[in-house]
C-alpha cells in the first residue's frame, strides 16, 4: 500500500533551533500605481472595452447606493446599513472575473459583486425595507441580501459562518462535476474565527475549488490589524495550510481581476483551493451603528482617500479612451435618480404578513410555533402605539 503519510519525508535536523519570520513581507500585486498608470503592461489583464465599462458603471453606482443608504438609515427609513466605500474595486473587480454560474458567499460589504451580477435597484430596496416583495420575506437585516438565479447565497449574520460552507459547496460543485467555482469573500476579522481555520484547511484536504476572498480592510469594527493578529496578515495562513495564496492591491481594480481570474483558473484545471488577500482600506464607518473617529484619526482616512480605487480607475480608463465624462454624469444623474425613487416605492409597500414569520422551518408549523405567533398577535393588538399600522396583517 503507498504511504500516505507525507511526514515521514520530512527532512531532518541536529541542531536545536527555532523557525523565527519564516514568512514575512509577502509581496502585493499592483498592476495599477495611484495615479492610474499601469506599473506592468506584460502583466495586465485583457479587459475588454465592454466589461472595463461595466466595472465602472457598478463601483460608481454603488458608491451612490452607500452614500442614499446611509442617508436613509440616519433619516430612520431602514434600520440599518453596511458601506463598502472603498473597496469597490476588491468585490467588483473580482466578480467580472467570475463565470455567471460561479457561487457567490460573501460575508456583508459585497453589494458590489451582486449588482455587478444583475441584482436591481428595486430588488436591493424591497430587502433592505422588508416589504412583502422581498424573496426573504422581511426575516432578515437589511442588507442580507440573496439571490438563487444569480447564484448568490444568502447573507448570514453569524461572521464567518460562510467559509466552512463554501468548502462544503466547492466540494459539492467539483463531485457533479460542474464547471464552476465558489468564492467566499469575508474580512480579515473574521479570519479570527475558527470557522475561517476550518473551513481554509478542509478545502485544502479535500481538494475544493474555492477562492477565499480576504478583504483585508484594516479593521475588525474597532479593531485594527496590528491587534488582531502577528503574522503576516492572512496570506501566510493559506501558505501555512498548503493553499496556493496570492496577495493584491484592493484598491486596484486590474490586480483585482488578474488575480481572480488566475484563481479560478487554478481551483477549476487542478481542483483546488486558492486563497487572495486584498489589502484596502474601508473609508465609510463599519456599519451605520459605529463611530470610526473613536478608533483612527482623519489623517489616516485622507491617507486612503488619496488611493480611492474608483478616481484610480477612472484615471486608467480616462488613457485608454474609454472614460466619457458626460455619459458619466448623466448616468450618475440617472443612478440617483433610480436609487430616490426606488426608496418611496419600498417604503410604502406593506410588510410580508405576519404569519410568514413562521413559515418555511417546518412542512406544517408545530403547536409551539403557532402558539407563539397567537401570543405575539395579542402583543401587537395590546400595543398597537408601538408597532407600524401594517405589522398586524395577516393573510
Amino acid at each position: 500500500m503507498q504511504d500516505r503519510n507525507h511526514l515521514s519525508n520530512v527532512q531532518a535536523t541536529n541542531n536545536v533551533s527555532l523557525i523565527e519570520n519564516g514568512l514575512i513581507d509577502i509581496p502585493m500585486l499592483q498592476l495599477l500605481d495611484e495615479n492610474g498608470q499601469e506599473t506592468n503592461k506584460k502583466e495586465s489583464p485583457d479587459i475588454d472595452e465592454v466589461t472595463a465599462k461595466k466595472i465602472a458603471s457598478t463601483m460608481q453606482y454603488i458608491r451612490l447606493l452607500d452614500e442614499r443608504m446611509v442617508g436613509a438609515q440616519r433619516q430612520g427609513r431602514i434600520s440599518f446599513y453596511l458601506a463598502c466605500t472603498g473597496e469597490e474595486a476588491a468585490t467588483v473587480g473580482s466578480a467580472a472575473a467570475l463565470s455567471p454560474n460561479d457561487m457567490i458567499m460573501s460575508q456583508y460589504r459585497e453589494q458590489g459583486a451582486l449588482a455587478y451580477r444583475g441584482y436591481t435597484t428595486e430588488q436591493f430596496m424591497n430587502q433592505m425595507f422588508s416589504n412583502e416583495l422581498d424573496p426573504n420575506k422581511g426575516r432578515q437585516m437589511p442588507v442580507h441580501y440573496g439571490d438563487k438565479k444569480l447564484n448568490f447565497m444568502t447573507v448570514s449574520s453569524p461572521l464567518g459562518t460562510q467559509i466552512p460552507q463554501a468548502a462544503g459547496y466547492a466540494y459539492g460543485q467539483k463531485m457533479a462535476g460542474n464547471d464552476a467555482v465558489t468564492i467566499c469573500y469575508f474580512g480579515e476579522g473574521a479570519a479570527s474565527e475558527g470557522d475561517f481555520h476550518a473551513g481554509v484547511n478542509m478545502a485544502a484536504v479535500l481538494n475544493c475549488p474555492t477562492i477565499f476572498f480576504c478583504r483585508n480592510n484594516g479593521y475588525a469594527i474597532s479593531t485594527p490589524a496590528s491587534e488582531q493578529f502577528k503574522g503576516d496578515g492572512i496570506a501566510s495562513r493559506g501558505i501555512g495550510y498548503g493553499v496556493k495564496t496570492i496577495r493584491v492591491d484592493g484598491n486596484d481594480v486590474l490586480a483585482v481581476f488578474a488575480a481572480t481570474k488566475l484563481a479560478r483558473e487554478i481551483a477549476l484545471a487542478e481542483n483546488c483551493p486558492v486563497l487572495i488577500e486584498a489589502m484596502t482600506y474601508r473609508l465609510a464607518a463599519h456599519s451605520t451603528s459605529d463611530d470610526p473617529s473613536g478608533y483612527r484619526s482623519k489623517n489616516e482616512e485622507e491617507k486612503w482617500r488619496a488611493k480611492d480605487p474608483i478616481e484610480r480607475y477612472t484615471k486608467w480608463l480616462d488613457g485608454k479612451g474609454w472614460f466619457d465624462k458626460k455619459a458619466t454624469d448623466e448616468f450618475l444623474d440617472k443612478s440617483r435618480a433610480e436609487i430616490l425613487a426606488a426608496v418611496k416605492k419600498a417604503e410604502k409597500v406593506s410588510v410580508a404578513p405576519i404569519e410568514d414569520i413562521i413559515e418555511d422551518v417546518y412542512d406544517t408549523p408545530p403547536w409551539h410555533l403557532k402558539q407563539q405567533l397567537t401570543d405575539l398577535k395579542a402583543h401587537i393588538s395590546k400595543y398597537p402605539e408601538h408597532y407600524p399600522k401594517t405589522s398586524g396583517r395577516v393573510k
